[in-house]
C-alpha cells in the first residue's frame, strides 16, 4: 500500500491500497477519486503500515484510508472500528479525525 504523510496544520495520513492508485469510483452522488498527488507517498508492507497508523495516532493525525488493505491495517492498528468503514462501488473507505 502506499502511504502519504501530510503535514499541515496538523498531519494528514493518506493511504491507499496500491492498485488503487488512480482511479476513481462513484455510486450515486457520491465520488471517491483516488488521486496520485494525495495518495502517493512511500509503498509500505502491512507491517510497516500497521506501526505507522499507531504513531501517527499518538500525533493525533487525521486519517483519510482507501481499500480492503489499508482498511485492513487499520483495523489491527486500532485507529478505525467496523462502524467507520463506508463503500462507494464497492470500495471501502475510512475518514478518521481523532
Amino acid at each position: 500500500m502506499f502511504i502519504n504523510v501530510i503535514e499541515s496544520s496538523r498531519l494528514i495520513v493518506a493511504a491507499c491500497d496500491k492498485d488503487l492508485m488512480g482511479k476513481k469510483f462513484e455510486e450515486n452522488t457520491f465520488q471517491l477519486d483516488v488521486k496520485e498527488t494525495f495518495y502517493k507517498g512511500e509503498e509500505k508492507s502491512k507491517e510497516e503500515s500497521i506501526n505507522l497508523f499507531q504513531d501517527m495516532k499518538k500525533e493525533d493525525a487525521t486519517f483519510n484510508l482507501v481499500g480492503n488493505k489499508t482498511i485492513e491495517a487499520a483495523l489491527e492498528a486500532g485507529i478505525i472500528v467496523q462502524e467507520n468503514i463506508s463503500k462507494i462501488d464497492g470500495i471501502p473507505f475510512a475518514l478518521v479525525l481523532l
